[in-house]
């Protein structure tokens, strides 16, 4: 569990449907902003061809995984097409403490957990520009790393499934000119921090005028 009441510090979740350039988005937002740090989820699946352990995500076996699940490390944790992911609690805690920002890359099942567990969260969703768009990036992918075409027909055929909890989120955002999305989600994790801020004043002028 993560104390929040005094804290300023955001966990930022940033969903989408597969192929939506969540990850890019992600990159591109930790370039831009030294507040924010990654949360670095573990996962069962196989590394892509540009992914590195410890860095992109932490690469363990199932039987590793159910074991922290088991053992209550996880913050979040959600198995997406048959590949189980997670987010350590002592690393999001390690961050904060730190007084950065965490950014997670997760999805709607992850996210629904972690609100679960925090207040203190902003949930952005990702919309495509179209469905044709998200094919043509789904395939892509599946070229530059060796996926099965049977892996993007899955993906396409949970889209709209994905799609259907854009309303659980905080804000949305399209993703059809990547530097307009990326300056708009800046926009609102500074609002947002704006706002954190003042409730925490807040907050402390009320706990001083009564005790």
């Amino acid at each position: 569990m993560i104390e929040n009441i005094e804290t300023t510090n955001i966990l930022i979740v940033i969903s989408s449907p597969s192929g939506a350039g969540k990850t890019s988005i992600c990159k591109k937002l930790l370039e831009l902003d030294d507040k924010i740090r990654p949360s670095i989820s573990v996962t069962t699946r196989k590394p892509r061809n540009n992914e590195t352990n410890g860095i992109d995500y932490i690469f363990i076996s199932n039987d590793d995984f159910d074991q922290k699940v088991l053992d209550g490390e996880f913050l979040e944790y959600a198995n997406v097409f048959n590949n189980k992911y997670g987010t350590l609690a002592s690393s999001t805690n390690d961050l904060l403490d730190k007084d950065y920002d965490v950014l997670f890359d997760i999805d709607w099942q992850g996210t629904q957990q972690l609100s679960q567990k925090n207040s203190n969260i902003l949930t952005i969703f990702i919309l495509p520009p179209d469905k044709i768009e998200i094919e043509r990036r789904l395939k892509k992918r599946e070229t530059e790393n060796s996926e099965n075409i049977d892996i993007v027909i899955e993906r396409m055929s949970k889209f709209e499934d994905e799609l259907s909890h854009w309303k659980e989120y905080d804000y949305v955002v399209t993703n059809d000119d990547f530097d307009k999305c990326i300056s708009e989600i800046l926009n609102i994790i500074t609002v947002e921090r704006k706002k954190r801020t003042r409730q925490k004043s807040l907050f402390t002028k009320i706990r001083d005028l009564t005790e």
